[in-house]
């Protein structure tokens, strides 16, 4: 009887640890570009070499299938100092995302844009520069 009771507790154990497991979001990032604007979800004249003029820089990304709610981070860096971090949710079945910085003659030089999942591990890095 001792035996039966100490099996269904450690069975009663295993099963609770079982379920209150999180299963890490499955995503698939498709595209991740740096560009002047964005139009219907979709980005407009990509690059790597932006002006000051343009006034603002966009960083477009692209998951597909994303097959849970979760999350993702954009880190904007200039100069290898960080700047900012944008968190963007993404929900199912496919989501695309955005995050932008406004420029300014002293933003000049060179940039880059680390895009992290839950997890902080990162997807890509996207590297441009802002000029005249």
């Amino acid at each position: 009887m001792k035996i039966l009771f100490y099996f269904i507790v450690i069975v009663l154990f295993f099963a609770a640890n079982v379920c209150s497991e999180q299963p890490h979001a499955k995503i698939t990032m498709v595209q991740a570009v740096m560009c002047e604007s964005i139009e219907n979800f979709q980005p407009i004249n990509p690059g790597v070499i932006f002006s000051i003029s343009s006034g603002e820089v966009f960083c477009f990304s692209n998951f597909d299938p994303v097959l849970e709610k979760t999350h993702v981070l954009h880190k904007w860096y200039k100069k290898d100092r960080l700047i900012f971090t944008m968190p963007l949710t993404l929900s199912p079945p496919k989501w695309s995302s955005f995050s932008r910085v406004q420029i300014r003659d002293a933003d000049k030089g060179p940039w880059r844009v680390e895009i992290h999942n839950t997890n902080d591990i990162l997807l890509q890095t996207l590297r441009f520069s802002i000029t005249d």
